[in-house]
C-alpha cells in the first residue's frame, strides 16, 4: 500500500516522531557493532605499538647476538700528523708510526707568461703522456694502461682555449691559469697524486709560447718548469717501510687505515682499542626498549579501580604472555659466560614497576672483561637453551613472536579478521533497517489514510445528526 505524501496531516497522528523512535529501537544492535567496532580497532592499534615495541627489542636483541658488533673498535692517535681509523676487523694494539713524506702530484708551470688570459699561445702540437719517472727522473716509464692525448694548438687557440682543450682530453691531468701583475701563466697538474700518477709532455710543430711547454728531463727538453714532483707518501709502522700513492694507507694492518696529515718529527702512537663507549650505548638501547616494552603492555593490560576502566587489552592472554616471556628470560641464567650467568651480573637491573636499568659502574667493569661479556650475549654453538647468550635467546624469542605463525603476528590477524567479521554484520544490519523502515513507513502510511477517512466520515455523520435534530425541532 502506497504511504502518504505527508504523514499524520489527515489523522493527525505523529508519524515521522513514531517511526523514528521505532527505527531507534530497531538501530540499537547496530550500534553495539559500531562500539565493538571502535574497541577493535583500539586493540588493533594497541598490539600494533606492541608489535613495533618488540621489533625494536628484536633488533636490538639481533645486533647483540652478533659477534660483528662486540668486535667493533675505535682508534686514536698521540698527535694531529697521523689520523687512523678502525673496523671490526680491526686487532686492539697500539702502533708506532713515523711520517718521513707526504703524497704529492706533479705540476708544471709553462716557460712562457702571457699578457693575459685571453692572449694567443702560437701553435703545434702538445703530447702529453701519463707515467712514471726514473729516478733523477733520467727515465720516464708510461702507464701500463696507456693514458696520453696529443693536442693540437690553432692560431686562434688562446691561454683559456689550451686549458680547456687539455681538461677535456680527460687524461689524468688539469690545466689552469695563474694570474698575477706579472701575467697569465698555464698550470698542468696530475689529478691524482703519487709517483705513478707523473706526466711528460713533448712539443711538435710548436711555435710561440707551445714552444716553452715541454718537459721531459729525460730528452733534455726543460721548456716547462716543474714545481711540483710526483711523489708516494712514506712510513714507517713499527719499523717496517710502508708507501701510498696518496696520504691514506688503506688497511696497513688487518681493519686498520692511517692518513698521514704531515712529515713528523719523532713517533706518533696510535692506539686500536674496543669501542666500549658505542657497545654501552647500545646496552642501554636495550635497557630502554625493553622498557617500553613493558610499559606499553601494562598500560594496555592494566585494570584502575579508581576509574573503574580496563585497558584495551586488559584480559589479552597473549599480549600478558609477551611481557611474562620477556621477565623470564631476563631472569635466567646461561653457561655462555664463565665470568657472567646473568644479565644481572652485566649491570642490568630489574625495576619493581617492571622497567630495566643499566648500571653504569657494573657495566663498566663488566666491558672491561669484554669477551666474557660478549659470551654472554652472543650466537653461541651451543645446542641447549642455557648455553646460547642472551642476545640470541632475545632474538629468538621475538622473532617467532612476530614472525608469521607467532603469537603476536596471530593475534593481530585475529583482531583484523574479527573487525572484518564486524564490519560485515553492519553492513547486514543496514540493509535490515532499511527495509525495516519502509515497511514503517508503509504500515504507518496506511494507517494514516486509514484514519483520515474515519475522521471524514465521522464530521460526515455528525453534521448529519445535527441537521436532523434541526428539522425534528
Amino acid at each position: 500500500m502506497a504511504s502518504i505524501s505527508s504523514a499524520g496531516i489527515g489523522s493527525g497522528l505523529d508519524v515521522k516522531s513514531i517511526i523514528t523512535q521505532l527505527m531507534a529501537i530497531e538501530q540499537q544492535p547496530k550500534d553495539q557493532l559500531v562500539t565493538a567496532a571502535t574497541k577493535i580497532q583500539t586493540q588493533i592499534s594497541e598490539v600494533g605499538k606492541v608489535t613495533s615495541a618488540l621489533s625494536t627489542l628484536r633488533d636490538l636483541s639481533s645486533k647483540l647476538s652478533s659477534n660483528t658488533f662486540w668486535n667493533q673498535t675505535t682508534a686514536s692517535s698521540s698527535g694531529t700528523a697521523v689520523s687512523v681509523t678502525s673496523s671490526s676487523s680491526a686487532l686492539t694494539a697500539n702502533y708506532s708510526v713515523e711520517v718521513q713524506q707526504l703524497a704529492s702530484s706533479q705540476s708544471l708551470m709553462a716557460g712562457q707568461t702571457f699578457t693575459s688570459s685571453t692572449a694567443a699561445v702560437g701553435t703545434g702540437t702538445l703530447n702529453i703522456e701519463m707515467g712514471t719517472w726514473g729516478t733523477g727522473q733520467t727515465t720516464f716509464a708510461a702507464a701500463s694502461v696507456p693514458s696520453s692525448a696529443a693536442i693540437t694548438v690553432d692560431s686562434t687557440d688562446t691561454v683559456e682555449s689550451l686549458r680547456d682543450k687539455i681538461n677535456a682530453a680527460g687524461i689524468g691531468v688539469s690545466a689552469s691559469i695563474l694570474t698575477d701583475s706579472t701575467g697569465a701563466r698555464l698550470v698542468v697538474r696530475s689529478t691524482s697524486s703519487g709517483a705513478a700518477n707523473a706526466f711528460r709532455v713533448t712539443t711538435s710543430g710548436a711555435t710561440g709560447g707551445v714552444a716553452t711547454m715541454g718537459y721531459d728531463p729525460s730528452a733534455s727538453v726543460t721548456g716547462a718548469t716543474q714545481t711540483k714532483v710526483a711523489a708516494d707518501a712514506k712510513a714507517t709502522i713499527d719499523g717496517v717501510s710502508v708507501t701510498a700513492s696518496s696520504n691514506t694507507f688503506a688497511n696497513v694492518m688487518d681493519g686498520v687505515s692511517l692518513t698521514a696529515n704531515a712529515v713528523t718529527t719523532a713517533a706518533t702512537t696510535v692506539t686500536v682499542s674496543h669501542d666500549t663507549a658505542s657497545i654501552k650505548t647500545t646496552l642501554q638501547s636495550f635497557a630502554t626498549a625493553y622498557s617500553a616494552l613493558n610499559s606499553l603492555i601494562s598500560t594496555d593490560t592494566k585494570y584502575d579501580a579508581t576509574t573503574k576502566k580496563a585497558g584495551p587489552l586488559q584480559g589479552d592472554s597473549t599480549i600478558v604472555e609477551v611481557q611474562t616471556r620477556m621477565r623470564t628470560l631476563l631472569g635466567a641464567t646461561s653457561t655462555a659466560s664463565s665470568a657472567f650467568a646473568r644479565m644481572s651480573d652485566a649491570g642490568f637491573e630489574l625495576q619493581r614497576d617492571g622497567s630495566l636499568t643499566l648500571n653504569s659502574t657494573k657495566v663498566d667493569n663488566a666491558l672491561a672483561n669484554i669477551s666474557q661479556i660478549k659470551a654472554l650475549f652472543v650466537d653461541n654453538t651451543s645446542t641447549s637453551t642455557s648455553g646460547e647468550g642472551f642476545g640470541k635467546q632475545f632474538y629468538d624469542t621475538t622473532y617467532g613472536m612476530l614472525t608469521v605463525g607467532g603469537s603476536i603476528n596471530a593475534r593481530s590477524t585475529a583482531l583484523s579478521d574479527k573487525l572484518l567479521r564486524n564490519q560485515k554484520s553492519q553492513d547486514a544490519m543496514d540493509a535490515r533497517l532499511a527495509q525495516t523502515q519502509k515497511m514503517l513507513e508503509a504500515q504507518y502510511g496506511a494507517l494514516d489514510t486509514r484514519m483520515a477517512s474515519l475522521t471524514g466520515l465521522s464530521s460526515y455523520v455528525t453534521q448529519q445528526v445535527t441537521q436532523w435534530n434541526k428539522t425534528g425541532a
